[in-house]
C-alpha cells in the first residue's frame, strides 16, 4: 500500500496494471517481430523522427535501399520485393512505435504522481523508467549485431533485451500487487523455494531466447525424443561443460527442453509441501501456477512438433507472460500473506 488514500491507491493500481499490459504486449510484438525476421528492416536509430511513420512511396523506397546494404539482404533476401519488404517493415515499426508510448505512458503519470504523493513513495518507480529507457537502448545494441557481418541478431543480446522486459514486467506486477494488498509481512514458506522457482524460470526465458535467436525450434521437431535419441545426435555429452554449447542449437533446445523437467519438478515440490503443510493462502497462487505450466510446457512441445509455427511460437511466447507473472504472484502471496 503506498498511501491511505483509497483514491489515490485506485489511481496507481490502474495505471500500474495498464502499464503491464502495455510492456504485454510489446513482449508478444517483439516476439512476433523476431519471428518473422523483420527486426532489422530498420536499420538506424531514428530515437525522435521515427515516430512519424513514412508517408509517402519515397520514403518507403529509402528505408529499403537502406535495408539492401545490410547482410539479411545481400545473403538472405535478395530476391524480396517492395511489398514484402514492407511487411517486415510495419513489424519493426510498430515495435518501436509501441516502446515509445510505453516510455511516455510510464514518464507522464509517473511525474503526477510524484507531484501528488511526494518522490519518497514513487521513487523505486523510478528505476523501471530507467530500465524503461535502458531497454531501448539495448534494443538497438540487438539491431546493431545484424547489421555487419551476420543475416541474424545476436542471440545472447535478443537474450537480454528479452530478459530486461520480463524484469520490468515483474517488477510493474509487483508494484501493482504492493498497492491492492497491505504489506502484512507473515512468510509462509521460509526455504526460498518460490524464489528458487522464479530465478529458474528466467534462466528458462534467457534459454528460450537462445533457441528463438538461432532458429533451434526448426531442428529435431520431435518429442519426447530428440530424433532417434534422448541427446542430440549430432553432438556429445562433453560438449555441455564447454562454454561453446551457448552457440550450439541442438545443445541449447536439449538445455532448454530439460530445464522445463526440471522447473516442472520443483513445482512439484512447491505443490505438495504447501498442500501438507496446509498453507491455504497459497493454494489460489500454486494452483494457477499449475494450470499455467501444464499450458505452457504443451504449447512448447507443440512449438517444437510443428517446426516453430508462427501462431503456435507466439502462443508459447505469450504463455509465458502468464508464467513469470504467476511465479510473481505465488512469491509475493508467500511473503505478504
Amino acid at each position: 500500500m503506498y498511501t491511505v488514500n483509497t483514491k489515490i491507491n485506485n489511481q496507481l493500481s490502474i495505471w500500474l496494471i495498464i502499464m503491464f499490459w502495455f510492456i504485454s504486449m510489446m513482449i508478444v510484438v517483439g516476439g512476433l517481430t523476431r519471428l518473422t525476421d523483420s527486426g532489422l528492416s530498420i536499420t538506424e536509430w531514428e530515437l525522435f523522427s521515427g515516430f512519424i511513420p513514412p508517408l509517402s512511396q519515397n520514403e518507403m523506397i529509402e528505408y529499403f535501399e537502406l535495408y539492401k546494404k545490410i547482410p539479411e539482404y545481400k545473403l538472405q533476401n535478395f530476391s524480396m520485393t517492395l511489398g514484402e519488404f514492407k511487411v517486415i517493415f510495419w513489424w519493426e515499426w510498430t515495435h518501436r512505435f509501441m516502446a515509445r508510448i510505453v516510455g511516455i505512458s510510464f514518464l507522464i503519470p509517473l511525474i503526477y504522481f510524484t507531484i501528488l504523493i511526494g518522490y519518497e513513495k514513487v521513487k523505486h518507480l523510478y528505476l523501471i523508467f530507467i530500465l524503461i529507457c535502458f531497454q531501448g537502448f539495448i534494443g538497438w545494441f540487438m539491431v546493431t549485431s545484424g547489421l555487419t557481418d551476420r543475416v541474424d541478431v545476436s542471440h545472447f543480446r535478443l537474450s537480454i533485451h528479452l530478459v530486461i522486459a520480463f524484469f520490468i514486467l515483474s517488477l510493474i506486477f509487483w508494484n501493482y500487487l504492493k498497492v491492492k494488498n497491505k504489506d502484512i509481512v507473515n512468510r509462509s514458506l521460509t526455504n526460498n523455494l518460490p524464489e528458487f522457482f522464479l530465478i529458474l524460470i528466467f534462466i528458462q526465458i534467457i534459454f528460450g531466447a537462445f533457441v528463438s535467436g538461432m532458429d533451434a525450434g526448426k531442428i529435431y521437431n520431435s518429442w519426447p525424443l530428440m530424433g532417434n535419441s534422448y541427446f542430440p545426435d549430432d553432438n556429445n555429452y562433453l560438449n555441455l561443460f564447454k562454454l561453446s554449447v551457448f552457440n550450439e542449437p541442438s545443445l541449447v533446445q536439449f538445455i532448454h527442453r530439460n530445464l522445463a523437467y526440471f522447473i516442472f519438478f520443483i513445482y512439484l515440490s512447491l505443490f505438495f509441501m504447501i498442500k501438507k503443510k496446509k498453507m491455504y493462502q497459497l493454494n489460489k497462487a500454486i494452483n494457477l501456477l499449475g494450470i499455467i505450466i501444464l499450458i505452457q510446457i504443451i504449447l512448447g512441445i507443440l512449438t517444437v512438433l510443428n517446426n516453430s509455427n508462427l501462431i503456435i511460437a507466439s502462443c508459447h511466447q505469450i504463455s509465458s507472460i502468464f508464467l513469470v507473472s504467476s511465479a510473481v504472484y505465488l512469491v509475493y502471496k508467500n511473503r505478504f500473506s
